[in-house]
């Protein structure tokens, strides 16, 4: 235990938080007759009381320390149990003791205060310039059950400060996420706009030249990386209760807008196969911005992970009150002990190359669907290929109330 007064001053401040101990100290003084009860907080070089019931003017205020060798404290500390003296002069074995004879006193009891995990705090002790039955088994169990109880007191304490340090830290952190939304929001889409606006400029410029194949890879590089931004900005809403923003409103183009992406997308990768059957010939309510959103995230992770040789298939069709969204791919399948954690943040197959993504797109897709009151469920096999399936109800969500 430390000595330092930085250790002595925590540890008067958790006695002192005990509502309890003062009673406690009042008790034993009414119980035993004696006239000075005290938790002292106890270690090699030190003894300090932390709190304190004075009737016989001992002069020791919560804080006051005593020379630790001129106690009995460090022997029942040695010893970790009871010291008990019920008439010092008569006492055999500590009628010559100093202590007695420094302090002027003949009834003394002292036990330990040893917390749950072992570790040794200090004493409960008692004294009075009189003598006094302290020896009997029934004072000696009030006072070993008293020392129990502000150690038990103590841990909680303990419990309580590293739960308040826990939150400030949780706080903190809270903060420092929403300064990285900030940092993504702001400062990176800026410049990644500008890199976007150069890569237009370049593929405007003499057509079949290195020139426009650079401004294309740019940007489709840009856009990679701002659909990066968004799942992140996504991620980080929904994890510090924000949610992710959605807006529902009748859509009666949800087909077009659909279609929309899947065009985008047969733009960006012009050597892959893309099939499409899109039939919505009914208004949706919906967030006509995130079902494209997942429409996008399904097609490209099927664009990524599907066998290039093979086409990617999109079906968008209404079936009874539902709006179900399907985009499936050939290729090896995910294995059978992922399929349960396909949906999961940070997730992505084993078979990922370094540089493929954040492992946040298929995540995005479940709380796009989780929030239209819809289910977005996989399946995959060698056979048959894998298939994501979102199903969400035509009504909205408020439709499942």
């Amino acid at each position: 235990m430390s000595d330092s007064a930085e250790a002595i001053a925590r540890d008067i401040a958790a006695v002192a938080r005990i509502s309890a101990v003062p009673s406690l100290l009042r008790l034993i003084c009414q119980n035993t007759g004696m006239g000075f009860a005290a938790v002292a907080r106890v270690t090699d070089g030190t003894w300090t009381a932390c709190a304190v019931q004075d009737d016989i003017r001992f002069g020791l205020l919560p804080g006051g320390q005593l020379d630790v060798k001129t106690t009995l404290c460090s022997e029942s500390r040695a010893a970790r149990r009871p010291v008990v003296i019920d008439n010092a002069s008569l006492d055999p074995l500590y009628r010559d003791h100093h202590t007695p004879r420094i302090y002027q006193i003949q009834s003394y009891i002292s036990v330990p205060i040893i917390r749950p995990d072992g570790t040794y705090f200090g004493n409960l002790c008692a004294i009075d310039p009189r003598p006094a039955v302290v020896s009997d088994p029934r004072t000696v169990t009030m006072f070993t059950v008293f020392a129990d109880l502000i150690a038990l007191q103590l841990e909680n304490e303990d419990r309580q400060e590293a739960t308040e340090s826990a939150l400030v830290d949780a706080r903190a952190t809270a903060e420092l996420r929403e300064q990285f939304i900030a940092v993504l929001g702001h400062d990176l889409r800026n410049p990644l706009a500008a890199v976007g606006a150069a890569a237009e400029v370049l593929i405007r410029s003499k057509p079949e030249t290195d020139v426009v194949r650079i401004g294309e890879r740019l940007r489709a590089t840009t856009r990679r990386m701002s659909r990066l931004i968004d799942d992140v900005l996504d991620f980080a809403r929904g994890r510090l209760g924000s949610g992710m923003g959605l807006h529902f409103e009748p859509v009666n183009d949800l087909g077009a807008a659909l279609g929309d992406v899947v065009a985008e997308l047969r733009e960006a990768n012009p050597h892959r196969a893309v099939t499409e059957h899109i039939a919505v010939d009914t208004a949706v309510r919906c967030d006509r911005g995130r079902l494209q959103q997942l429409l996008s995230n399904l097609l490209g992770n099927a664009l990524t992970y599907g066998a290039v040789d093979r086409p990617v298939s999109v079906r968008v069709a209404v079936e009874e009150d539902a709006l179900v969204l399907a985009v499936s791919n050939h290729g090896e399948p995910i294995r059978a002990d992922d399929l349960p954690r396909v949906f999961e943040p940070y997730w992505r197959p084993r078979s990922s190359v370094p540089g493929g993504g954040l492992g946040l797109g298929l995540y995005i897709c479940a709380q796009i669907v989780l929030a239209h009151g819809g289910e977005l469920q996989v399946a995959s096999s060698a056979e048959h290929g894998t298939c994501f399936t979102a199903r969400l109800p035509v009504a909205g969500p408020a439709a499942l109330a």
